[in-house]
């Protein structure tokens, strides 16, 4: 009866989370964890869901204030999973990659062979900063006097989210809500009245129908907020690459999540 390898470990890969600034150790996926993996993705709340608790029990080294599944969930934040998703991706999949590129002059498509460790960068968040303590205050362009304060999410943040909205059309703009805390309108008195309380809207439900009802420049301007104080702290896969048809140089963003899935898949 089979019980396991004998004095062989799996790769490992040490990660530094960009924004929470922690150290983990984590492993490659074995056959059985790819195919349980696979068998789960069914919604977007059901791949976020299954995809943390996949990363988490991929992890062989861990800080202290890591106890549990529900602190790695409530410490960690979204731009932290993606560093986490890079390891596993590494040391589970093989160093040379081939990726599809589309050329921005002459629209043809060309393939390329890149080391994955090659195309990795990362912004590490300030330190003396606890990211999932920071707020940011917008003063909307378009609506004056409307107020949206935004923070990074974690983990948590995001599940509760996509749980309770997990049937919504707007699926898109329920996205753009994780990151808002609140959302407040301060409301001019007429001369001679008593001044007027401010209106304020922390239930999801309202900050997504307040959203809802934004012109799409304020939107963009929360995205924008939120990019520059938040999501630029985080890694990406750059590359650049030459146009075998046009000669054209071009840099390219590689979007992890959808290469770890291509090769779940084993399409890549």
């Amino acid at each position: 009866m089979f019980k396991g390898y004998e004095n062989i470990a799996l790769p490992e890969y040490e990660v530094i989370t960009p924004q929470t600034l922690l150290s983990f150790t984590v492993r490659s996926m074995t056959v059985q964890e790819e195919e349980r993996l696979k068998s789960s993705l069914v919604t977007p709340t059901k791949i976020t869901e299954h995809l943390n608790r996949c990363i988490y029990d991929l992890i062989v080294r861990k800080p202290e204030e890591i106890v549990d599944f529900k602190a790695f969930e409530r410490l960690l934040t979204t731009k932290d999973r993606e560093a986490l998703l890079f390891g596993i991706y590494h040391t589970t999949y093989d160093e040379l990659r081939n990726y599809d590129i589309t050329c921005k002059e002459c629209d043809k498509v060309y393939p390329v062979t890149v080391k994955a460790t090659s195309t990795f960068n990362i912004e590490l968040f300030p330190e003396g900063q606890k990211v999932l303590d920071v707020k940011v205050p917008i003063d909307l362009k378009i609506l004056k006097g409307v107020k949206v304060t935004i923070k990074q999410p974690s983990l948590a943040d995001e599940m509760d989210v996509l749980s309770a909205f997990s049937s919504s059309k707007n699926s898109e703009v329920v996205t753009d809500s994780i990151p808002v805390e609140k959302i407040e309108q301060i409301i001019p008195s007429k001369q001679g009245e008593k001044e007027k309380p401010p209106s304020v809207w922390t239930e999801r439900h309202d900050i997504i129908d307040a959203i809802m009802a934004m012109p799409p420049s304020d939107r963009r301007l929360i995205n924008k907020e939120y990019e520059d104080n938040f999501g630029k702290y985080s890694i990406s896969l750059k590359m650049k690459s030459y146009c075998p048809f046009c000669r054209a140089e071009q840099d390219s963003n590689i979007d992890l999540v959808t290469q770890f899935f291509r090769m779940v898949y084993g399409s890549a």
